[in-house]
C-alpha cells in the first residue's frame, strides 16, 4: 500500500463486499508481502499504544504498537481478527475453554510466534495472549470484524486464569506504562 489511507479505505471496501475475514486476509498479505516499504509508509514507531485508523460496527482497523517487552494478558476478541506484523516480533500464546467444574478456565493449546511480514487470522473464538519479546517496538495492523472497542469481552487474570470482564482502560495502562519505562 502506498498510503495508510489507502490500506483503510481497501479494508472498507472489502468489509462492505463481504462479511468474511478473508478479504482482509487477502489485503494485509499483499501489505506485509514488503514489510520494510509498509514501514516507511507508516513510519518508525515511537511510542507503545492503540492508534484507531478506522471505527465502523462493522469494522475497526488499529495501528497496534506493542513496547519492548510488553505483554497482554490472555482476552478474547468476540469477532474475527487478522493481524499483520511489519516490524518486530509477536508471541502469542492460543488458549482454549474448558468445562466449567474444571479447575481452571484455559489451557494453553498451543503458540504462535509472528515477524514481520506474517499475517494470521483469527476466529471469533479465538482465545490468545500476546508478548512482544524484543527489547524495541513491535507494530501490527490489526483488522476486527466489528467494533473493536465497543463487543462485550473478556480477558483472564494471568495467574488464576479466572474470567473476567475485558478492562479496556487497564489494557491502555499497560501501553502507557511501557511508555514510562522507555
Amino acid at each position: 500500500m502506498e498510503t495508510v489511507e489507502a490500506l483503510v479505505e481497501a479494508c472498507i471496501a472489502a468489509r462492505a463486499a463481504e462479511d468474511s475475514h478473508l478479504p482482509a486476509r487477502e489485503i494485509l498479505e499483499r501489505t506485509m508481502a514488503a514489510p520494510g516499504d509498509f514501514l516507511r509508509v507508516i513510519g518508525e514507531p515511537k511510542t507503545a499504544g492503540i492508534e484507531t485508523l478506522y471505527r465502523s460496527d462493522r469494522l475497526t482497523v488499529l495501528n497496534v504498537v506493542w513496547g519492548p517487552l510488553m505483554m497482554v494478558p490472555t482476552h478474547d476478541h468476540a469477532m474475527w481478527a487478522v493481524i499483520g506484523v511489519y516490524t518486530g516480533r509477536e508471541d502469542n500464546i492460543f488458549w482454549r475453554r474448558l468445562p466449567e467444574d474444571a479447575p481452571h478456565g484455559l489451557e494453553a493449546a498451543g503458540a504462535r510466534s509472528l515477524g514481520a511480514g506474517d499475517v494470521v487470522p483469527l476466529g471469533p473464538d479465538i482465545v490468545h495472549s500476546v508478548a512482544n519479546p524484543l527489547e524495541r517496538m513491535t507494530a501490527a495492523i490489526h483488522v476486527y470484524g466489528g467494533d473493536f472497542f465497543d463487543a462485550p469481552r473478556v480477558e483472564w487474570e494471568p495467574e488464576s486464569l479466572t474470567e473476567r470482564p475485558l478492562d479496556m482502560e487497564g489494557i491502555k495502562r499497560r501501553f502507557a506504562d511501557s511508555n514510562r519505562r522507555l
